[in-house]
């Protein structure tokens, strides 16, 4: 395998490995705590389907990825390339979706006794569930045009022009037609990512009005540590924001894989390892959420 190849195989070696085993960790933790019984918050709920859809989006995209790279050639026929895309598409989506529900549920938590969405907190742990069982079903069925526009790539009984994606490839539309494609596939995807925006805006505007309203208040009646509430709203800041950042970044690529008749080696891979950053990361910014869970178990252990 030539150097750049293979060190291109080391990076999307260690970045799947490093997100499977994140997300994993987090899937763990969680299922180890349900079943021990403790009451799992709401939140913790969108955080399994969000673990879940990283892993299947590592893997589906990693795993080949890393094959390629280090020289394996047709080892992907229609069905697996068609298969693996659809998968890759799927998880991705449900990744941004759990983000979403994430930030809109959190916003709601923390909203004010006074605010219209305060009627909203007793009823919003009814619908977790079938929100995020949405979004499974919406992108099941946004993804299924990869199912139509996806080939292997040393297929035999390929004869149009097709765009290389490294270990598959995909059919090279007219520009209409690439248009319509992309539109189909974004019209969830930012859908979700402007539900999370105002959520995360929501969010920050009462953590401003919060803290001014303990500047005014006594030191002696100011609590050093913050709330619970106020931990796990930072935390899903933190989370929203970086997958605006990467979301963004990915997008920028995207298109260029869209729109470009003759595309790079580099272009693609690096396309890859920046759709893959996200899934990698956010596992390991939500370590610090399981905190309240933890006490959970502290209290079994003394029963």
């Amino acid at each position: 395998v030539a150097s750049p190849y293979l060190a291109v195989g080391v990076i999307f070696l260690s970045q799947t490995v490093v997100g499977i085993l994140g997300n994993s960790y987090i899937l763990h933790h969680y299922l180890l705590f349900h079943f021990r019984g403790c009451r799992l918050r709401s939140t913790d709920w969108i955080l399994m389907h969000l673990t879940i859809a990283n892993i299947l989006s590592l893997s589906c995209k990693g795993v080949p990825q890393i094959l390629a790279a280090f020289g394996w050639k047709d080892f992907l026929n229609d069905f697996g390339c068609k298969g693996l895309f659809y998968l890759h598409r799927v998880g991705k989506g449900v990744s941004i979706g759990s983000t979403s529900f994430l930030s809109v549920f959190q916003a709601i938590t923390i909203s004010p006794r006074d605010s219209r969405w305060a009627e909203l907190k007793g009823r919003k742990h009814k619908h977790i569930g079938s929100s995020v069982c949405l979004s499974w079903i919406l992108y099941m069925f946004a993804s299924s045009f990869n199912l139509v526009y996806m080939r292997a790539k040393y297929s035999k009984n390929n004869t149009a022009k097709l765009k290389d994606l490294g270990y598959c490839a995909a059919d090279n539309l007219d520009k209409i037609s690439d248009i319509l494609y992309i539109t189909f596939l974004s019209v969830p995807d930012f859908l979700f990512v402007g539900l999370m925006v105002w959520a995360s805006a929501f969010m920050v505007f009462i953590l401003h009005r919060h803290k001014q309203r303990m500047q005014h208040m006594p030191r002696s009646k100011v609590s050093s540590r913050s709330s619970p509430e106020s931990r796990a709203t930072k935390t899903v800041l933190l989370l929203v924001s970086t997958f605006v950042f990467f979301y963004t970044l990915s997008c920028i690529f995207i298109i260029c894989l869209v729109f470009f008749l003759n595309l790079s080696w580099l272009l693609v891979n690096v396309s890859v390892l920046v759709a893959g950053c996200f899934p990698t990361v956010s596992p390991f910014l939500l370590m610090s959420h399981f905190s309240s869970t933890s006490c959970c178990l502290l209290s079994l252990k003394k029963k």
